[in-house]
């Protein structure tokens, strides 16, 4: 971990440029977001970044052994203490290069892991970065001790020779691993009670997902009057929020959640780091997909957040409403074309720092959240009085018969709440 009373650690950012990769995103707008990503670590002066082009990686360096000894030159010139490279780095490629650069060496995962764990605030949220810590480190544990070949069981004298030092540390890490396993288990019943009775409370959810520092947090907080921390850094929010909203002109109550910032080349290893966070989409009734219609790589990022929305599996028949935020940042003449543009494509433009649009775009949350409800006509049998009861609470009942084999109701419903129905 960087240590956090040295705020002048001096760091540099590389880019490794693949050229035998279709990359979705430019290097230069990739290299920008990993100097971002660095600036959202405390403890950092980034004094500079570059581009590596790279035929193919070099298995146990990445990079050749010419551009090896003239990035290190290159450090040592510029007294480079950490090196933040944008990719992954294998451990024997990360050990290497710290020992012939002499400097402290992250890669992405690294990185990500290391904003996560300072961002974290729930109790959930640090048990799931710290797990993923141990894992990402369990796969990087090395030779510490090379002077102790082998620890020696008892005097040796009996028994076997002894588990070497590389064995222990995994099963120091795998022990570790197991006591937070059982803390988060915990945690997450604590959490899914929580959520059975917010399920009592016939609000729509409205989930808030996007690219990373696309403005959700700023959006969240206009129209709840919240207080999230809002800021132009990439993974300002990382700990889901959640706030009751009244839609204007007296209309219906819903719960709008904030979300963490998807990002591309999510480490597989911190996906669970904010599972509450997607679960909290999985169960929405709507979701408003904002992106920073004012990034070169707006619609890279937005093909980032729904290939992340496919993975996750989010039910098919959610209503998703394209929100294009930023719009204040455009020049006058690109704002134009971009506001012409979100009419075609029935998107959304607004600015979610002077207000402009949100009033239209939360009136296409009430209309989206009616056409994203269907009526059927289901049968509840009539000794089962708690799924009866349930529709009940929801608020969905729109009319109720007597049947031969039960009740004959007929429900109007959200897919997240018929979902639930049939999973009682």
């Amino acid at each position: 971990m960087i240590e956090r009373d040295r705020p002048d650690t001096r760091a540099w950012v590389l880019h490794p440029d693949l050229v035998s990769e279709d990359r979705r995103h430019a290097a230069d707008y990739a290299l920008d977001e990993a100097v971002s990503l660095a600036h959202a670590l405390p403890g950092l002066t980034v004094i500079g970044s570059s581009i590596v082009k790279l035929a193919k990686p070099v298995p146990a360096t990445l990079f050749g052994s010419g551009k090896v000894q003239e990035l290190a030159d290159h450090f040592e010139a510029n007294e480079v203490e950490l090196v933040l490279i944008d990719g992954p780095l294998t451990p024997k490629q990360q050990r290497n290069l710290e020992k012939k650069w002499g400097v402290k060496i992250l890669d992405r995962t690294g990185l990500i892991l290391e904003i996560f764990s300072d961002r974290a605030r729930t109790r959930e949220g640090v048990l799931q970065v710290e797990m993923a810590a141990l894992a990402y480190q369990r796969t990087r544990l090395v030779r510490a001790w090379t002077h102790l070949e082998r620890q020696r069981g008892g005097l040796g004298f009996v028994g076997g020779p002894g588990e070497t030092q590389i064995e222990a540390d995994r099963r120091a890490i795998d022990e570790q691993l197991t006591r937070l396993r059982r803390q988060l288990e915990k945690v997450v019943k604590t959490r899914e009670l929580h959520r059975a009775a917010r399920a009592r409370v016939p609000f729509p959810i409205v989930a808030l997902v996007g690219y990373t520092n696309a403005g959700k947090s700023t959006l969240f907080n206009y129209v709840t009057g919240a207080e999230v921390l809002a800021k132009d850094m990439l993974f300002a929010t990382l700990d889901p929020t959640m706030r009751r909203l009244r839609l204007p002109d007296n209309g219906p109550e819903v719960i709008l959640s904030d979300t963490v910032g998807f990002i591309s080349d999510l480490p597989t290893q911190l996906v669970a780091a904010f599972r509450a966070t997607l679960e909290e989409v999985l169960e929405a009734d709507l979701i408003l997909h904002v992106r920073d219609i004012s990034h070169p790589e707006s619609r890279e990022q937005k093909a980032d957040v729904e290939d992340i929305l496919g993975d996750l599996g989010v039910p098919e028949g959610i209503p998703v409403i394209e929100v294009w935020n930023k719009i204040d940042r455009l020049e006058p003449e690109m704002r134009d074309v971009v506001v012409r543009q979100a009419a075609i494509d029935g998107c959304h433009p607004i600015s979610a720092v002077t207000g402009e649009g949100l009033d239209v775009l939360l009136q296409a949350v009430e209309t989206g959240l009616g056409e994203g409800r269907s009526t059927d006509v289901i049968t509840v049998a009539y000794d089962d009085g708690r799924r009866r009861a349930w529709l009940f609470d929801q608020g969905v009942v729109v009319s109720e018969t007597g049947g031969e084999d039960g009740h004959v109701i007929t429900v109007r419903w959200s897919p997240r709440q018929a979902a639930k129905f049939f999973s009682l």
